[in-house]
């Protein structure tokens, strides 16, 4: 699991997602990214608030579909989930499937990673997979 992991982070990079995306089409000039906080950022709460960004594409609730639209996920200290299947919903995978575009969330303290995906109506990334740079922060 590992290693098709490493390759699917390998493939987006080099902007090859056909034959591993979902199915719903999406802008090609969409933009994903975490507002805040900033990458490197030093937090000094283990309670912070995560805001989400978004361009040339509009955001939408789980369940409604609509062309280009989805919905939010985040992913905490894990790598990017299978882009063909719909993404997990567990303690690294947090949804916001009511179409939030930002959320407060507590982490232990040290190093942590955060990435956001964009889900479509059923929660399976797009084709082409829209994702966020990964950003690494620190909890104190």
């Amino acid at each position: 699991m590992a290693s098709r992991i490493a390759l699917i982070s390998l493939l987006i990079a080099l902007g090859c997602t056909a034959a591993i995306a979902g199915t719903t089409k999406r802008d090609p000039t969409a933009q994903l990214y975490i507002g805040w906080p900033n990458n490197g950022q030093v937090m000094k709460t283990r309670t912070f608030k995560v805001w989400f960004g978004l361009r040339n594409m509009g955001v939408a609730p789980a369940g409604v579909e609509k062309e280009n639209t989805g919905h939010h996920h985040l992913i905490i200290d894990s790598p990017l989930p299978a882009m063909d299947e719909p993404i997990p919903n567990d303690e690294q995978h947090l949804h916001f499937g009511k179409g939030q575009t930002e959320a407060t969330i507590t982490l232990a303290p040290g190093k942590h990673t955060l990435q956001l995906i964009l889900g479509d109506a059923a929660h399976v990334p797009f084709d082409p997979p829209l994702v966020s740079k990964q950003i690494t922060i620190t909890v104190k």
